[in-house]
């Protein structure tokens, strides 16, 4: 048994209490190896319903080494998963679509269906974008919104698919509003709503994140010396009961940049204004460098400053799919309860 099967073995041993609660609440998306902390750096494997998903981050995986993993799983869950292999250890992290080691079968790249918390989600094991459809690091997270949205006006920013939206809705909230950029994911959030027929509809806004949070905020909306802004949608200045901020590490546009390291500050100012009293604003940092005791510190410090000091909070860590050696993930979570 090669050492990489080995670590495997460890890795699926270690989640069968995990799995087995998982599939009880109706979900079969989850991480069945996390490299980094498992033994093979850059190596992640997740299944995500019918489909078995591996990318490689760091070094290409040898056909026959996927082969046997593949195997491996099958014979540990029982269930025959669709492979899909993305190599995206060259330039800019980009996914290898040559299948130099492995070609998917056409069934497994069709558009199918995984599940979490008995809702169903687009699954693609090739799209147009890098990252899969779900991020299944947040989903106790969304567990967290599906609980405790009953009756409740829930804003969703950075929601790419929406599937913390989808969770709201899915929870009796009474107003889903989800807010990205990227027309693409929110095509896919909408996606996910119409599998879910029995849901109530979803507010869907393409716009930037920085003109559209600051109207919300009741800010006013700033350019840059010498730069003419460009159109924006036009929102009313209003709060939400329930507010999820979960940006990207980094990003640069007209009308301001998100830098998760060096100013989370002026993303979560107007967030904190968006928030009603009494409600309820979820904060993510997925940037690993950062720790979660200097970036709370930092967060309840900037709440005081702008006189919505937070009354509580707890932090939300990633279920046991995916272990963390120094109990530091990369993706750190804050509910405050302002």
């Amino acid at each position: 048994m090669s050492s990489l099967i080995q670590a495997l073995s460890v890795a699926l041993d270690n989640r069968q209490a995990l799995l087995a609660e998982l599939h009880q609440q109706g979900t079969d998306c989850y991480r069945l190896f996390h490299g980094s902390q498992e033994g093979a750096s850059g190596l992640t494997i997740d299944r995500y319903g019918p489909q078995l998903l591996v990318q490689s981050f760091h070094t290409r995986l040898e056909r026959d080494d996927l082969l046997a993993l593949h195997a491996h799983i099958t014979a540990h869950l029982g269930v025959d998963l669709l492979l899909v292999y993305n190599d995206r250890s060259q330039g800019n992290s980009r996914i290898d679509r040559e299948d130099t080691v492995y070609q998917a079968d056409a069934e497994a790249l069709q558009d199918l269906i995984g599940h979490e918390w008995g809702l169903n989600y687009r699954v693609r094991g090739r799209h147009p974008g890098q990252d899969p459809l779900l991020f299944l690091d947040l989903r106790n997270t969304r567990g967290w919104v599906k609980q405790h949205s009953q009756g409740k006006s829930v804003l969703n920013l950075f929601a790419y698919t929406c599937g913390v939206g989808l969770s709201a809705a899915a929870g009796g909230a009474k107003e889903v509003c989800n807010l990205d950029f990227a027309e693409g994911n929110l095509a896919v959030g909408k996606e996910n709503g119409a599998l879910n027929p029995e849901l109530p509809t979803m507010q869907f806004i393409q716009s930037d994140y920085f003109p559209a949070i600051r109207q919300l905020a009741g800010l006013p909306i700033t350019q840059r010396r010498g730069h003419k802004l460009p159109p924006y949608v036009r929102l009313e200045q209003r709060q939400y009961d329930l507010v999820l901020l979960d940006p990207p590490a980094w990003a640069k546009s007209a009308f301001g940049t998100v830098d998760l390291l060096r100013d989370y500050q002026s993303l979560l100012k107007p967030a904190l204004l968006a928030t009603a009293d009494n409600g309820v604003l979820i904060c993510c940092n997925n940037l690993a460098k950062v720790s979660m005791e200097d970036w709370r510190e930092q967060v309840l410090r900037c709440a005081t400053k702008l006189g919505r000091p937070v009354r509580d909070w707890q932090i939300m860590t990633p279920a046991a799919d995916f272990p963390s050696q120094d109990q530091q993930p990369p993706l750190k979570t804050l509910i405050l309860q302002l």
